[in-house]
């Protein structure tokens, strides 16, 4: 599985990012413009995660995201964890949106 920082997501134009967190995570800190799908729902809906690009994956702290890096790539998609979660993001300084959901 491969890993990569969020500067380094931040800095590719059109990303696609798969946000694995759960929606009472996502109403505290969001990434504008994810792919919302929590860990547990990914199996049954990973037609939505597409297949015709590199998916970053992101959760609060890794853990999550490694897993759904890992089952994503075992489907055939080309997936990359972000490592530190949102958690790093927001301490890198990159945007994010507190409190509440778009």
């Amino acid at each position: 599985m491969r890993s990569t920082t969020p500067n380094d997501v931040h800095a590719i134009a059109d990303a696609v990012i798969l946000d694995v967190r759960e929606p009472h995570e996502l109403v505290q800190a969001r990434i504008e413009g994810t792919i919302d799908i929590p860990l547990g729902d990914l199996v049954e809906r990973v037609a939505e995660v597409p297949g015709d690009t590199t998916v970053f994956v992101l959760c609060h702290a890794g853990g999550r995201s490694a897993q759904a890096a890992q089952y994503l790539e075992a489907q055939g998609i080309d997936a990359v964890n972000i490592d530190g979660g949102i958690i790093a993001w927001y301490r890198a300084g990159l945007p994010v949106t507190l409190g509440g959901a778009s």
